[in-house]
């Protein structure tokens, strides 16, 4: 088991919950399923999952709320299950800091292609596949944008000499813009790059992590380019 990826499952439906875990499983994960937001806190903090799903509407503590509690404490990978694609809660999900989310019925090879998506980011191998480390978009060296400072050896982000605590995610998104500032990037070529969607994906993934980002490093620093996507100002 030292070698599997471990997830931490909290999902309410006992016939939803058993079956993703057998699923999961048999791809080669190492599972915790739990059916409700408490326990499912319990067992995170106990375990150190390597990645997390969680359901929206769980009781207890609702999959949001545990998501914030999560990401309070850790940079583990977080995706969201929502039995409604246009729901708030994917955007409430999001801006709780999970990195993605998979919207209910979802097909079990989509969800595991998800899961290895987020992996790969976070430099996990996710279940049997071969481990891929997370590739900066720059080849090195340290960026300097105004008072915002990239280290992109070291993955360390500094404002105003402060360092600045950014997810995986965050981390890769920020160095897409670093890579081509002035250079307006689509969400459909961000949802590639850094979510690796290769089957297209749903923009509000982008508009909640841009949104996150500006939050961090100061909102005039990505400029949004109606019609057109993001850059980062040089």
């Amino acid at each position: 088991m030292a070698d599997q990826t471990h997830v931490l499952f909290v999902e309410d439906d006992d016939v939803i919950r058993e079956a993703t875990q057998l699923a999961l499983e048999r791809d080669g994960f190492a599972v915790t399923a739990m059916p409700d937001g408490l326990s499912g806190l319990e067992a995170f903090r106990a375990d150190r999952p390597d990645i997390a799903l969680l359901d929206v509407m769980v009781p207890g503590l609702d999959g949001v709320s545990l998501c914030r509690r999560i990401r309070d404490e850790s940079t583990v990978p977080v995706i969201m299950l929502s039995a409604r694609a246009d729901s708030i809660d994917v955007v409430l999900g999001l801006e709780a800091g999970a990195d993605d989310y998979v919207t209910k019925p979802f097909d079990g090879a989509v969800l595991v292609a998800r899961i290895r998506a987020v992996l790969r980011r976070f430099g996990h191998a996710g279940g049997s596949a071969q481990t891929e480390e997370a590739v900066p978009a720059d080849g090195g060296g340290t960026l300097a944008f105004g008072d915002l400072e990239i280290d992109t050896d070291g993955m360390e982000v500094r404002r105003a000499g402060q360092p600045v605590a950014l997810t995986p995610t965050e981390m890769r998104l920020l160095l897409e813009f670093s890579a081509a500032p002035g250079t307006v990037l689509s969400r459909d070529k961000l949802l590639e790059r850094v979510w690796d969607y290769g089957w297209g994906g749903d923009t509000r993934v982008v508009d909640v992590h841009v949104q996150r980002l500006r939050q961090k490093i100061g909102q005039d620093r990505i400029e949004t380019v109606r019609g057109f996507g993001y850059k980062l100002k040089a």
